[in-house]
């Protein structure tokens, strides 16, 4: 098998028409600037030693060697062996809420932008779990399944905002039994349910939805953002500049407040932890540090393909080139000049 390690350097190889058209463009332009100096006989005399040929050789190695330089870059490598490994790890679902109160700043430079930092940065902690995130406010949708491709998670990551659930509230039942769901109670792994959340106005039968996760031997941590005195949610207009704050039907300030006793509560009856969110990063070590006790279950087989690099092949010829061409004069040297009266071409 072939492949390149990094096809994005290929785009390089764009290079070398582009100089081709350049290098031609400057010996016409020379070509015609002599031109009005004096005829072709003349030039033979007065300038006895340029050589074409020499001149369209340098610039012909020059265009290979950046051939040869794009395609080292690019690194190719050839499989030299196809094995079967197993995939061990755990499940994990992560609910985020997006509820308007996650835009308060008691956590720096919010809620929500705190929440998606933490899980981030814990994808990148990941080795060989699969993990998924569901987004609830109003109402709960999987923003991504479960999957082992950390780097495709993290490009839905950043895409979650204010507006990915249009409905307001906060339906944490709705997301425990969304995620309960979309588990794949077949797949014998053990699976855990992250929420992240202030636990504020929270919606529906918690509890029951708790419970039925807990029946499944589904564990649930809990994280908790903010403030539990409140603080106020800091309004913004279009050019991002503070406008006042969140005010009520009466005209008064909204305060958010941290729930810490819901969120509390669903740990303990989840078989989990609670974890209270900060500016720092403490909560994010604790939690990994839970999730590594884990015990990782097979759920299932990949084949991996091993590779070994070839760029010297093509990184040698590349600097034998480049060593050459310093050492190729443009001024015509004897041989070149039998050569090329025997040719005719000069």
């Amino acid at each position: 098998m072939f492949r390149f390690a990094h096809a994005e350097y290929l785009n390089l190889l764009y290079l070398a028409p582009a100089l081709v058209v350049f290098f031609w463009y400057i010996y016409k332009s020379q070509t015609k600037l002599l031109a009005k100096f004096s005829d072709a006989k003349l030039l033979k005399v007065l300038a006895p030693e340029r050589s074409r040929v020499k001149y369209l050789l340098k610039s012909g190695i020059i265009v290979f060697i950046v051939l040869l330089l794009s395609l080292t870059l690019a690194n190719p490598q050839t499989g030299t062996k196809t094995e079967e490994v197993k995939q061990m790890g755990i499940d994990i679902y992560i609910l985020l809420d997006v509820s308007l109160s996650m835009k308060a700043e008691d956590i720096k430079p919010n809620r929500l932008e705190k929440a998606k930092h933490s899980i981030a940065a814990l994808i990148q902690k990941l080795k060989g779990d699969r993990i998924g995130l569901v987004v609830f406010s109003g109402d709960a949708y999987v923003q991504f399944p479960l999957t082992t491709d950390y780097a495709a998670t993290n490009l839905l990551l950043n895409a979650v905002s204010f507006n990915t659930v249009p409905n307001p509230g906060t339906a944490i039942s709705s997301a425990i039994k969304l995620a309960t769901k979309s588990f794949k109670q077949e797949v014998k792994t053990q699976k855990v349910i992250m929420i992240m959340t202030d636990g504020e106005d929270h919606e529906g039968d918690v509890m029951e939805a708790v419970k039925d996760a807990a029946d499944k031997n589904i564990g649930i941590y809990t994280v908790g953002l903010g403030s539990p005195a409140g603080v106020p949610i800091v309004q913004y207009d279009q050019m991002g500049n503070p406008v006042g704050y969140k005010l009520d039907g009466n005209n008064n300030i909204v305060l958010t407040r941290l729930d810490e006793p819901i969120l509390q509560q669903i740990a303990h009856e989840g078989n989990g932890h609670y974890y209270r969110g900060s500016n720092n990063e403490n909560e994010l070590d604790l939690i990994y540090r839970d999730l590594s006790k884990i015990e990782k279950t097979e759920f299932g087989a990949t084949k991996m393909t091993s590779y070994e690099d070839r760029f010297y092949y093509l990184l040698l010829p590349a600097i034998l080139l480049l060593i050459t061409e310093f050492f190729i004069s443009e001024k015509k040297s004897k041989l070149w000049t039998k050569l090329n009266r025997k040719l005719g071409i000069d």
